[in-house]
């Protein structure tokens, strides 16, 4: 009965509520009368049946014109109940005014007792498959436990009622004056039950609604449900859903920057405005990870124009709709540029810089993916330190004020070209400092940056979700993790700091094991590790080697000479470099090594330069070792 009142047609479902109205008016005034004289059979005579007849036909106008019939019964609200008890109140007015007009002998007390027994035999029927549908549509969703019984907590459990995905099961809260209580017809249980309500009800999901916790709270809590068998979900921040950029129901897997995050320091307002507030600014590589996020927080200070200069068209035209989108939720008036070029054309960037005045740049462009960099030596060194330097000579030409180089902690003693060129860049910009002191050059150095295009963290979720394995290149390797706001937000202050060949560097905070964090990830996504001990285990863990120059551990620093600034995330390293005769000489052999494609010479040179390059092993680049096979 159930299924054919749910499956069949709107018209069908309309008729039938029209015709159980019918039938049950005139049984809510028999009811109200019944109780009225105490007697199952009270005294109906011709008079009171008219009076019924009327006030039933009348009714049934009524609850159409009121909209009643249009309501779907699964889905009425309160207001659609409240709408009712309006139609039955006009309906017992009705019945008063037709009894009048019939002569009825119906007692007045009766009328009320009829809007509580009409109430009930036109109420309750919808309540009761409003629940029934309610009940086996939830029966249908996955229980979830929910971490947070606060503020955040309730809204999520209000929220997901609607859902066809998720059920609240139970709150889960740490604050003991509310375990054991009833919050929404939920219980709230400590953490300490997680284990016994997952193991007896089967339960594989909890959703985190922390609400403000902290970072690092939020990292200890995320580190403990690791633990447990079940899979991590998060609901989104206060800030984006009182910004509207997500709404409460709207629940995500754990992002890795909760797990391997800290709790950021306010960046200092005057630092990011220096050389950003209704200036000209420019960003090379305007497109790629940290390009274009500096894009975003250079936007956010207001500068005169913004200028995306890129390679790559697509990445150019994505960020610039990004940008735009910005502009004017943000309601700025910053004129935004976009310009597509490449960083070896010295001449095409002196004349950009010409024509904007160009005030500030930050120079983001390069090749950063190791292997790759070492499949393409030439490419890569022409990009990375002859980049730099055509942007910089240009910087100069147009009168630049302040030249910003995005380094790498790969950079400290290198075992990798890219490491190596960009330690090459460096050097150009420090000997630049000597020559001149017309445009300020300075550099910031720091790891990697968590969802970034060349980042573990999305390879490593994409893995899991294909069901493994997951593929690391060696069981100790270390990494330094920060997020792209926090890098390019501290980019932005260093290079407010700069007083002229800095090297900045940035606190990373704690190395990260990169198998440690695949380890995480599974367990955050409710699956285990497939080992020897646990052989029906979901995902396995594969070493696959070290790729051709990657280190074990990455380094932030070169010597000991490091000295703190003022400020508690940026330091200062005073490195060892040539003077501008010297830098220049060795640029024009590399220019000239590149250009004749000698990549052993170019190797060479990046050895014979003081950037404590340590080449390891034979060169993989692929021109040279196929043109070596060829003869």
């Amino acid at each position: 009965m159930i299924d054919f009142l749910l499956n069949a047609s709107r018209p069908v479902k309309r008729s039938i509520s029209v015709f159980y109205d019918l039938l049950a008016i005139p049984a809510a005034i028999y009811l109200a009368l019944a109780l009225r004289y105490g007697t199952a059979t009270p005294q109906l005579d011709g008079s009171i049946l008219a009076a019924a007849l009327i006030t039933t036909l009348l009714t049934l106008a009524v609850f159409i014109r009121l909209g009643l019939y249009r309501a779907v019964v699964r889905f009425m609200t309160g207001q659609a109940f409240t709408t009712l008890a309006l139609g039955i109140a006009i309906s017992a007015i009705t019945l008063a005014s037709s009894s009048f007009f019939t002569h009825a002998n119906l007692p007045r007390s009766s009328l009320i007792i009829y809007f509580f027994t009409a109430f009930t035999l036109l109420g309750t029927p919808r309540l009761f498959i409003r629940s029934v549908v309610t009940q086996l549509s939830k029966a249908k969703c996955e229980p979830v436990l929910i971490y947070g019984a606060g503020q955040q907590g309730v809204a999520l459990a209000n929220a997901l009622t609607g859902s066809d995905h998720y059920r609240p099961f139970a709150f889960i809260d740490d604050d003991s004056k509310k375990q054991n209580m009833n919050i929404h017809g939920l219980k709230v249980h400590s953490a300490s039950d997680i284990e016994n309500i997952t193991d007896h009800y089967h339960i594989k999901k909890i959703l985190l609604a922390l609400g403000r916790t902290s970072i690092a709270e939020r990292k200890q809590l995320i580190e403990k449900l690791t633990e447990s068998k079940l899979e991590v979900l998060t609901a989104p921040s206060v800030n984006d859903i009182i910004s509207g950029k997500a709404r409460i129901e709207e629940v995500r897997e754990v992002e890795i920057e909760d797990l391997l995050g800290r709790d950021c320091v306010n960046p200092r307002t005057e630092l990011l405005k220096n050389n950003l507030h209704n200036k000209v600014v420019l960003v090379t590589g305007a497109g790629g990870s940290i390009g274009s996020e500096l894009c975003r927080q250079a936007l956010l200070q207001q500068p005169k124009q913004l200028i995306l200069f890129e390679l790559n068209e697509y990445s150019l035209y994505a960020i610039e709709q990004e940008l735009q989108q910005l502009k004017s939720t943000h309601h700025l008036d910053t004129d935004i540029v976009s310009i597509l070029g490449s960083v070896q054309k010295q001449n095409r960037l002196e004349t950009i810089f010409r024509t904007f005045r160009v005030q500030t740049i930050y120079h983001a462009a390069a090749y950063k993916h190791v292997p790759m960099v070492e499949h393409n030596v030439v490419e890569g060194v022409r990009n990375n330190v002859f980049g730099t330097w055509y942007c910089a000579e240009a910087a100069i030409a147009a009168g630049v004020e302040r030249f910003v180089l995005v380094s790498t902690d790969k950079a400290v003693r290198p075992t990798n070209v890219m490491g190596a060129s960009k330690r090459f860049s460096e050097l150009v910009l420090q000997a630049l400092t000597e020559r001149q002191s017309d445009t300020l050059f300075c550099m910031v150095r720091f790891g990697n940056v968590l969802g970034s295009s060349g980042s573990v963290v999305p390879l490593f979720r994409k893995q899991i979700k294909d069901g493994g394995p997951i593929t690391v290149t060696h069981p100790d390797i270390i990494r330094y993790f920060m997020t792209i706001p926090e890098a390019s937000q501290l980019v932005i202050q260093a290079g407010a700091m700069g007083k002229g060949g800095d090297v900045f560097v940035l606190d990373m905070g704690e190395p990260v094991k990169i198998t440690s964090l695949a380890k995480k990830m599974i367990r955050l996504s409710g699956l285990s590790e497939k080992t020897e001990q646990n052989p029906h285990g979901d995902i396995e863990l594969q070493f696959t080697g070290l790729r051709p120059g990657e280190k074990l551990y990455e380094e932030l620093l070169i010597g000991d000479n490091v000295e703190g600034t003022d400020h508690p995330r940026i330091m200062t390293a005073n490195e060892v470099h040539l003077s501008w005769p010297e830098t220049h000489n060795l640029l024009n052999r590399l220019d000239k090594a590149c250009h004749d494609f000698k990549v052993e010479d170019v190797i060479n040179l990046l050895l014979e330069a003081p950037a404590a390059y340590d080449k390891q092993g034979e060169c993989p680049d692929w021109v040279l070792n196929a043109s070596k096979a060829s003869h």
